[in-house]
């Protein structure tokens, strides 16, 4: 009866353990999970936009910057020189400028002066026209009294001297009149063109506006030779001696920001129909098997590449053998926002993992504390 009582015991232990092993696991059995799992993070490649000479380089690879912290300095001789050489050209098209605006006003004047010929050049049109209607009455008075004897021959012929005068000068008059209209046009001829070389007034003027820009150009390009850390990042792949030739346009190092990190669950299409955005996830890395992780799903990938058809040898598809018995499931990537990361875990750019997301958890208010994943799932 005792030995009875003794297996019943041993047999009662067992079955316990057995069933503690399988809640333990009941979460990765009912649950979409993956080993298949990668550290993520925005990688920003420094690019200079200038070229030139490294003269200083602060830094040293894997090392931790702050945002706005110099990355290294392009030698800024060259560029100093040019911001001062658009500025002089700034200077000097000011005084250009000027120099065209008293062109404007002086053939402004020059218009202003001919219109006043004319109108002079009318007045006296005007005045000849009534010398002339004055001289002709004279002059007929004078023939219509000579035959009377009323008036002497002298007298006439006087008259019609001053008459014949008073016609040419008319005629002088109107040839004024004519030489200033021709004037008058040769001055707005003038005035127009003054006007086109000066072209808008102020600071709209094209000419001021492109100094002015080449000179923001200049001082542009001679803040570009400080290069300075965007955000808060490591530094990495720091290939860069002090003396190297950084080039335009070129990415010279990576940054990886510390505070863009997620993770990238590849599951297996066949879970991937049980997975909410903002289920609840657990993430065991596999540098830290005892510290899980939580986050939660951010959102899940749309689309694969495609392998079968992609262009191979000879420019024909490449066309992957396949098995009528058996296919292999394809994986999506299941992007995961981590929520708490302790300060004792060092996350790293495509480090691996394990992913489990804890379906029906989108919106609970139920708290439960991460569990790692057993080791023979990690």
């Amino acid at each position: 009866m005792q030995g009875k009582r003794k297996y019943l015991l041993t047999g009662a232990i067992v079955a316990v353990a057995v069933i503690a092993v399988l809640l333990k696991y009941w979460d990765y059995v009912i649950n979409p999970w993956t080993r298949d799992g990668q550290v993520r993070a925005q990688v920003i490649q420094i690019t200079p936009r200038v070229s030139g000479p490294i003269v200083k380089l602060p830094i040293r690879d894997n090392q931790l910057v702050k945002a706005g912290d110099l990355l290294f300095e392009i030698d800024p001789r060259t560029f100093q020189a040019n911001l001062d050489q658009a500025r002089a050209q700034l200077d000097e098209t000011g005084d250009n400028y000027q120099a065209l605006v008293q062109q404007v006003e002086a053939a402004k004047a020059m218009v202003d002066v001919s219109r006043a010929a004319i109108t002079q050049a009318q007045s006296s049109i005007k005045e000849a026209e009534s010398k002339i209607e004055k001289n002709r009455a004279e002059y007929a008075r004078q023939k219509e009294l000579l035959p009377r004897k009323a008036t002497s021959q002298k007298a006439v012929d006087r008259d019609k001297a001053g008459y014949e005068i008073s016609i040419e000068e008319r005629k002088t008059a109107v040839a004024a009149l004519a030489q200033t209209r021709a004037s008058l046009l040769e001055s707005e001829a003038n005035l127009a063109e003054a006007k086109a070389n000066l072209g808008a007034v102020g600071d709209a003027n094209a000419s001021i506006r492109a100094a002015r820009a080449d000179l923001r150009q200049a001082e542009l390009n001679l803040e570009f030779t400080q290069v300075r850390a965007p955000v808060d990042g490591y530094v990495t792949n720091l290939n860069l001696r002090l003396g190297s030739q950084a080039v335009e346009n070129q990415a010279a190092l990576a940054l990886v920001d510390i505070n863009s990190y997620w993770i990238d669950g590849f599951f297996r299409e066949t879970l991937v129909g049980k997975i909410r955005e903002g289920d609840k996830a657990v993430v065991t890395l596999m540098a830290y098997p005892d510290t899980p992780l939580e986050g939660y799903v951010d959102s899940l990938g749309w689309g694969i590449a495609q392998q079968d058809g992609s262009t191979g040898f000879d420019l024909l598809p490449t066309i992957s053998p396949t098995f009528e018995w058996i296919r292999l499931a394809q994986r999506v990537p299941v992007r995961i926002e981590l929520t708490n990361v302790p300060d004792e875990v060092e996350l790293r750019v495509g480090t691996t993992c394990s992913v489990l997301v804890m379906t029906g958890s989108s919106g609970s208010e139920k708290e439960k504390p991460p569990v790692a994943a057993p080791r023979a799932l990690q």
